[in-house]
């Protein structure tokens, strides 16, 4: 796609909502998170790069960034 974000940490490229799957960008990914009281992949990667999941809550994002800390 002619819209890619060169710094989107996901790995999930099968999603249709990843940014090399459509020309919107984060848009409908952060909508779709957002709607779902979770926090986008690409934050998670940020804290810890080999995240794998688990949770993408709010909640769980707190717990990897104290982890982390």
């Amino acid at each position: 796609m002619s819209n890619q974000v060169k710094f989107c940490t996901c790995t999930d490229l099968t999603c249709p909502l990843h940014p090399t799957n459509h020309d919107k960008g984060c848009t409908p990914c952060i909508a779709d998170n957002l709607k779902d009281n979770e926090i986008p992949t690409c934050f998670f990667k940020k804290v810890d790069p080999d995240y794998k999941g688990g949770g993408w809550s709010f909640e769980d994002f707190a717990r990897l960034v104290l982890r982390n800390d």
